[in-house]
């Protein structure tokens, strides 16, 4: 087994002894590309979140937030193009039924499958290179030819699933309800060109393939913004936003080396130019969010459809025009696992080895786990709550944890990612040495190093 293999099984086995991420309806046998997030994960993907729409609302004068509705009116996705070009090219194995994607079958062997190909483009690539594929089931290498396959998942609406009426899906793509808000931010909030709106919400995808845990899977969250800027007035803006997004990475904690920008070769016909951050995941370098300049097609689509109007017009000039959109996306799941894989660290300290998470403090899913030395002294324990209670008003996301040895409940949190532990002991209490009353023992996840500080320092301290 190769390194980045060990290390995504490593990871997976963490999420699910450290409470970050179980498989979903794992009692049934598991639903595949499905996951739930436990105690822990729901924490630090609350934190990813919030770190997220503080650097894409709070710290920007001219985005919006929203959240839109998960059901859209079935021409919604005709309008986007979901109904008739979002699909992955699928093809059976005619000895087992197993099916593939070919695509990324194609891309194992080290032949680029571009996403806009044609079928007929695909099946000429796929019957090129025929004998390198083999079922992953059975071993055989007799497929059907590869045909289109929507992602769209279906669902059932009121009146629209009535004899005759149209089909409704669940979101194939969460930033459509932003531009079916465009119009209602102009009217509601007032804003200038250049501004921008944001979001962060589910979508759904008929994954034939879900893969590596968390990077495909069939439900995800995504964040994604859309600068609206005047047309042709992109070039200088997309960059910043660029840079902006990758600085953002590198400032929750990921580290410079493992993140980089590859450009689209093949652009869709609406798109000026196309990017993705990238992150060396431990299957290798991957698509972590995309930055797409998609000119003024989405909001013509939805004013060709609607016979809405969604003209800007310009307050100095009176000028009227369609904004172009600068997109960002990004899947929460992918950013999630990004994030664990590049905590995870296995060091020596003490003569052991350890497992630690080195997430970044504003993500860990506990600031800070209060502890008694010993769980069967009365006192320590009424000192530790005492602690504890004062932590947890300030900070929240504070743990208590009395199982087992001061070893072990260190070992716990450093998997957990905890970056500071505080053991409450009899120096606390003024028992042994009378100088050290009401100061106790805070442990760096880090480096393992231990301090006294006092009580009434500790919550400037762990800031």
């Amino acid at each position: 087994m190769d390194k980045k293999s060990d290390t995504m099984e490593k990871v997976v086995s963490l999420c699910k002894r450290r409470g970050f991420v179980f498989q979903g309806s794992e009692i049934y046998g598991g639903l595949a590309g499905v996951f739930d997030y436990g105690p822990n994960g729901v924490e630090l993907l609350n934190n990813l979140k919030q770190l997220w729409w503080k650097a894409n609302v709070y710290d920007k004068e001219n985005y919006y937030g929203i959240d839109s509705g998960m059901f859209k009116h079935p021409k919604v996705w005709e309008a986007s193009g979901h109904t008739s070009g979002f699909s992955d090219p699928l093809a059976d194995c005619r000895e087992c039924n197993t099916r593939i994607r070919v695509d990324k079958e194609l891309e194992a062997i080290g032949v680029t499958a571009d996403e806009k190909m044609s079928e007929e483009e695909i099946n000429k690539l796929f019957e090129e290179n025929r004998e390198k594929i083999s079922c992953p089931k059975c071993g055989q290498k007799d497929f059907t030819p590869a045909r289109a396959f929507n992602l769209l998942v279906k669902s059932n609406l009121g009146d629209f699933t009535s004899e005759g009426g149209e089909p409704v899906y669940l979101p194939g793509e969460a930033c459509q309800g932003i531009y079916l808000n465009y119009k209602n931010i102009l009217n509601s909030m007032s804003p200038k060109l250049p501004f921008g709106m944001a979001q962060i919400g589910k979508a759904f995808r008929n994954e034939i393939s879900p893969r590596n845990f968390l990077f495909r899977t069939r439900e995800m969250e995504q964040a994604d913004t859309q600068f609206f800027v005047k047309p042709n007035e992109n070039k200088e803006a997309f960059e910043k936003i660029k840079q902006d997004r990758f600085d953002w990475y590198v400032s929750i904690g990921i580290k410079p080396e493992n993140l980089r920008f590859t450009q689209h070769k093949n652009l869709v016909f609406y798109a000026a130019d196309a990017w993705d951050i990238e992150y060396n995941f431990p299957g290798g370098f991957d698509e972590l969010e995309g930055i797409h300049d998609r000119t003024d097609y989405d909001l013509t689509q939805h004013m060709k459809f609607s016979g809405v109007d969604l003209n800007y017009t310009d307050p100095e000039t009176g000028e009227k025009y369609i904004p172009w959109i600068l997109e960002t996306s990004v899947g929460l799941g992918r950013m999630f696992l990004a994030v664990l894989a590049d905590a995870y660290h296995e060091e020596e300290m003490d003569g052991n080895t350890r497992t630690v998470l080195k997430l970044h403090p504003d993500l860990a899913p506990n600031r800070v786990a209060v502890s008694p030395l010993l769980k069967n002294k009365p006192e320590l324990v009424e000192k530790a709550r005492e602690v504890f209670k004062l932590l947890k008003a300030e900070f929240g996301n504070v743990a208590w944890d009395d199982n087992g040895n001061v070893g072990k409940r260190y070992r716990r949190q450093d998997e957990i990612g905890t970056p500071s532990c505080i053991v409450i002991d009899f120096e606390t209490l003024g028992q042994e040495k009378p100088e050290l009353a009401d100061t106790v023992t805070v442990r760096d996840r880090d480096t393992g190093e231990q301090e006294r500080v006092a009580i009434a320092d500790l919550i400037q301290r762990l800031k």
